[in-house]
């Protein structure tokens, strides 16, 4: 069996699992939401859920999921010559406006871009989080980065999915790979050509970040590979985290 039928068998199975995944609407353009789910896409800070998961958020939106944009910081430390405050009130004024365009709902988490903490109190605090929106979907960032925050985010979410007994899918995402994520081998993969204009208008909307040269750049180049990958014009990949009944500890 070839990568390209194990695909389609992982699609598949999982369509008919309680928990509709990417990788079954990637591969069929009927399969729709009979009921409402919710999804969270969590990033290290304002842009990341967008540059690296926003076409599959625009589709899963279209397809009638309930879907979160979450921001581990709020940018504090990302704006040259800006004082936290001042780069924090831009930024998330800039995942606001990134959000409507995709019709999301952001949310933002109370850590400090650049100071990240991951510790007892961080862990609960985001397991609390996770477990008040009860998704049935997690993206986040694949725990092989070299941004600090990346690394953090991504732990505290894995460590939540551990501790809630893997109640929701879990999928990584990636960002700037080869600058930031690092060994990144994709399980699945999300077909975002048709919503290729919407993501990038969502990514313009983080004007502070110099976001022409990070899309241009990154982004957009990874989505053309991963498309070449999946046999499509432009495609966002993941790499899914199962586990079974049997497996929890």
């Amino acid at each position: 069996m070839n990568r390209r039928d194990m695909l389609k068998v992982s699609a598949s199975a999982i369509a008919g699992a309680a928990v509709l995944g990417p990788e079954a609407f990637a591969k069929s353009g009927s399969a729709e939401v009979t009921e409402t789910r919710k999804v969270l896409v969590i990033g290290g800070h304002p842009d990341d859920p967008e540059t690296a998961c926003g076409g599959t958020m625009a589709i899963l939106k279209n397809k009638g999921y309930d879907v979160v944009a979450v921001y581990l910081t709020k940018g504090e430390s990302g704006i040259k010559g800006k004082t936290h405050g001042e780069a924090a009130a831009i930024r998330t004024e800039e995942a606001r406006n990134a959000c409507k365009v995709l019709g999301v709902r952001p949310v933002f988490l109370n850590q400090i871009d650049g100071y990240t903490e991951l510790d007892v109190e961080r862990y609960k605090e985001m397991c609390d989080f996770i477990e008040s929106e009860k998704p049935d979907i997690v993206f986040t960032h694949w725990p092989v980065d070299l941004h600090r925050d990346h690394r953090v985010c991504s732990n505290l979410v894995l460590e939540s999915w551990k501790r809630l007994k893997y109640k929701f899918d879990l999928y990584f995402f990636e960002t700037m790979t080869g600058g930031q994520t690092q060994l990144f081998h994709p399980t699945d993969y999300v077909d975002i050509t048709s919503v290729a204009d919407k993501k990038l208008e969502a990514c313009m909307c983080h004007s502070s970040q110099g976001m022409e040269n990070v899309y241009g750049n990154w982004h957009h180049q990874m989505e053309q590979f991963r498309g070449i990958e999946f046999h499509c014009k432009r495609a966002e990949a993941f790499v899914h985290l199962r586990r079974s009944d049997s497996d929890i500890i």
